[in-house]
């Protein structure tokens, strides 16, 4: 990456507002044709990671991360058991099918309103003891419906339903004449195997599936610097987790490097170690060295984090991101770039400084596969609760093993807001949409900067430096003009 006019550039620090890619010339005939897979470690189609936050990522987000070709990195907090049964869950999960959500034909409706938001799909199937389909429930039955009418009387018989292995061009058709949004697909011996929607049957032809070298779906786990670091690491090793991420807020202290050097005895070098966050070239050095393959890069920049605003510490991300990057590749190693993306543009900005994944938090938040339950408002939209992992909420969350005394002294030191909501939007609620609209903005990145591959794009990227007004009049503006 150069910018346009180094010589002044190169001593700002820059956010992402505050720079831009400039087109060059293009030698491929489509964007198809670019290659997204991160060159740290393989697996993944794309670079897009969900951040390890408690209101971002769970089972769902995380299996559907990986079935769309991304990685999801489970929170901290979880408890090991909780992290076990996530994580065994997605290991069995089916790659190219969304989870079933089922009920028998004597479940009430109240049971089926518990689950049906737990999907982005919309579908419940209703399934006899052998778990054939007898019909599926979407919204549109339960209205005007007593919360205690069982699921035989809701249920829409005789189901539109295709055997697993169609492809998705002939499983996207067949949805389409028939009118319907989703269908089951169904085993071999004719048992609910899982769900798939005309959207997901479009989106598995550009994402696919993020596997390891078992071909099971890939998962990630966030661990705290603790004393029973070493003792949580091998069981997490024992499950076949894709990669270990130590995390803590400020990752450049003496803490964070000897645990760092103890999870790299454990783990050998079997899975990746990732490791921050920081933002300088020292901090980033400083993690390499302890024994990180990846470095974690930014303080401050995420939507939930109050942390410059308490503290008056981090940097600019851009600015960030492209000195660590070029630290760590100075070494052989790499660097996520974590927080800050509001638009897939400042996905690609990030990659093009050198980033070799991007986490995505508050992006991810407001759709079915974040954890929490759907709320709904006062006008009836609905939205989820997110915050962040440093505020009073997550520390409390955190200490709860403590007594009252010591979390009353912990619960001082906030740098996190501790509820807000994020609404879902049209045509946004699910993660598929929300990668689709990232990795297409990052494709056509690749193809104004005339680059094939990721390695390309940070090669060729001419970035410039613009003022507010240079930055505002790139965004849409024309939607209403009176």
């Amino acid at each position: 990456m150069k910018f346009l006019h180094p010589e002044r550039d190169e001593a700002l620090e820059l956010a992402l507002e505050d720079v831009f890619l400039t087109p060059g010339y293009f030698g491929g005939g489509s964007r198809l044709e670019t290659d997204l897979r991160p060159d740290d470690f393989p697996g993944a189609s794309h670079p897009v990671v969900s951040a390890n936050m408690n209101a971002v990522t769970g089972k769902r987000m995380a299996e559907t991360m990986a079935r769309f070709g991304g990685l999801g990195v489970l929170p901290q907090d979880m408890d090991l058991e909780t992290v076990e049964r996530i994580v065994r869950h997605i290991k069995g999960a089916d790659p190219r099918y969304d989870t079933p959500l089922s009920v028998s034909p004597r479940a009430t409706m109240r049971d089926v309103l518990g689950i049906i938001r737990k999907r982005s799909h919309d579908l419940v199937v209703v399934v006899d003891d052998e778990r054939r389909p007898l019909g599926t429930i979407t919204h549109a039955d339960l209205r005007d419906r007593d919360q205690y009418t069982p699921a035989a009387s809701l249920m829409a018989p005789r189901p539109v339903t295709i055997p697993k292995g169609t492809p998705n061009r002939e499983a996207f058709l067949r949805m389409e004449q028939a009118r319907v949004r989703a269908v089951p697909v169904l085993d071999d011996d004719g048992r609910l195997l899982g769900v798939l929607t005309r959207d997901d049957a479009v989106r598995l032809e550009l994402l696919t599936p993020a596997l390891d070298a078992r071909g099971e779906l890939m998962v990630a786990v966030a661990v705290g610097i603790s004393a029973r670091i070493e003792q949580t690491v091998e069981r997490l090793l024992a499950l076949g987790v894709s990669a270990i991420v130590l995390d803590t807020a400020h990752g450049h202290q003496r803490r964070m490097l000897e645990a760092v050097g103890r999870v790299r005895q454990v783990t050998g070098g079997a899975v990746p170690l990732v490791a921050g966050n920081v933002c300088t070239e020292e901090g980033t050095r400083a993690l390499i060295e302890a024994g990180a393959d990846v470095v974690k890069v930014n303080v401050g920049p995420g939507a939930m984090c109050t942390t410059r605003m308490q503290t008056g510490a981090g940097r600019p991300s851009f600015t960030s991101v492209l000195l660590c990057a070029r630290e760590a590749r100075r070494l052989g190693k790499r660097v996520w770039a974590d927080g800050g993306v509001r638009h897939p543009r400042d996905v690609a900005l990030y990659l093009a400084a050198g980033a070799s994944r991007v986490m995505v938090g508050t992006g991810l938040a407001g759709t079915y596969e974040s954890p929490g339950d759907v709320k709904e408002d006062r006008e009836g939209k609905l939205y989820k609760e997110n915050y962040g992992m440093a505020s009073a909420r997550a520390v409390g969350d955190r200490t709860a093993e403590l007594d009252g005394f010591e979390r009353a002294k912990k619960a001082f030191f906030r740098e996190g807001i501790s509820t807000s909501r994020i609404y879902m939007a049209e045509g946004r609620e699910s993660v598929g949409a929300v990668l689709v609209e990232i990795i297409t903005g990052v494709q056509s990145a690749c193809t104004y900067a005339g680059a094939l591959t990721l390695a390309e794009l940070h090669d060729k990227a001419r970035i410039g430096v613009q003022t507010l007004s240079g930055y505002g009049e790139g965004t849409p503006h024309g939607r209403e003009r009176r």
